[in-house]
């Protein structure tokens, strides 16, 4: 490959890799060239700069300080080089492959069918491959392209993909509010039989923050029923068997049909810091394929009606 038709790429590449592994001979077999066709790419590269890249010795292979700046900066370079071939492959040709990726059940009930039936209507060539759980998935470990999840989004290595925020709210049947009346307080749900979601985590204590402001109020909420499925909670607070704690976007349609009353519609459930939960995705790319990032882009556009 000359200088011409992409040697100055190559050459970067070459670099890249020897910095990677501290050695010329594992570079040389990780890219099919010989020692000597490394050797010389760097040579050039160095030339080319005006600075020496990389430090060699009988012992060992280092990067100069120059050499470890510019190795930054190369990864980079390859990075959205590999990033700009595959928007015009797939510009040309259109969304090919599979989107593996893993959501909460609750997101299973029609919203993320239609999602994903208007997506690859326009995208034949993709293929969907959903995996739909409560728990709290490593995309890492699973092999997935992304995990969708509710919640208050957690520190984590993996990088995030903000969707919608909304806010949880308490809900009960007509039917149960009829036979056990409604709390006027927070501290009168003791009173009542709470329904709580254990997927992915318990949560002993509930924080409640006045919709006109003020303090949180953090109430000990011990369970009658536990469920490790959002859905099988909300069937449970339609069919009358408790008071449960649901995100407003997943009981806004139970609510229009009158199946569900909100319960102490003077407050908001939020995180201990008044904060309220987000839709999110984590996954580990460095920079999310053109495919995956049209695809959350279509989901995001079209989120759930929030009633506040």
């Amino acid at each position: 490959m000359n200088r011409a038709a992409g040697g100055l790429l190559w050459e970067i590449r070459a670099f890249c890799v020897v910095a990677e592994g501290r050695s010329f001979v594992n570079a040389a077999r990780l890219l099919g060239k010989s020692p000597s066709a490394i050797t010389r790419a760097i040579q050039s590269l160095e030339e080319a700069l005006g600075v020496a890249l990389v430090v060699r010795t009988t012992q060992r292979v280092g990067l100069t300080p120059a050499g470890e700046r510019y190795f930054t900066h190369a990864r980079q370079i390859l990075e959205l080089h590999a990033q700009a071939e595959q928007d015009l492959q797939e510009a040309s040709a259109g969304f090919q492959g599979l989107i593996r990726f893993s959501a909460p059940e609750a997101l299973g009930f029609r919203f993320l069918p239609e999602r994903i039936a208007e997506f690859t209507r326009s995208h034949p060539g993709v293929q969907m491959d959903l995996i739909l759980t409560d728990r709290m998935l490593d995309p890492l470990h699973e092999q997935l392209d992304f995990c969708i999840r509710g919640n208050f989004p957690q520190s984590s290595e993996l990088i995030g993909y903000p969707l919608w925020s909304y806010r949880r709210h308490l809900y009960a049947s007509p039917d149960y509010l009829a036979r056990h009346g409604s709390p006027a307080t927070p501290e009168a749900l003791a009173e009542h039989a709470i329904l709580v979601h254990t997927g992915p985590r318990v949560l002993k204590d509930w924080y409640f923050q006045a919709e006109a402001g003020g303090p949180i109020r953090r109430i000990h909420m011990p369970a009658r029923h536990r469920f490790s499925s959002g859905i099988a909670l909300y069937q449970s607070a339609c069919l009358g068997l408790g008071v449960a704690r649901l995100a407003n976007w997943l009981a806004a349609d139970a609510v229009r049909r009158g199946e569900l009353l909100r319960v102490l519609p003077d407050y908001r459930l939020t995180a201990s810091n008044g904060s309220d939960p987000a839709m999110h995705c984590v996954h580990r790319y460095p920079s999310l394929p053109r495919a995956i990032r049209s695809f959350l882009e279509h989901v995001r556009a079209h989120a759930p009606e929030v009633v506040r």
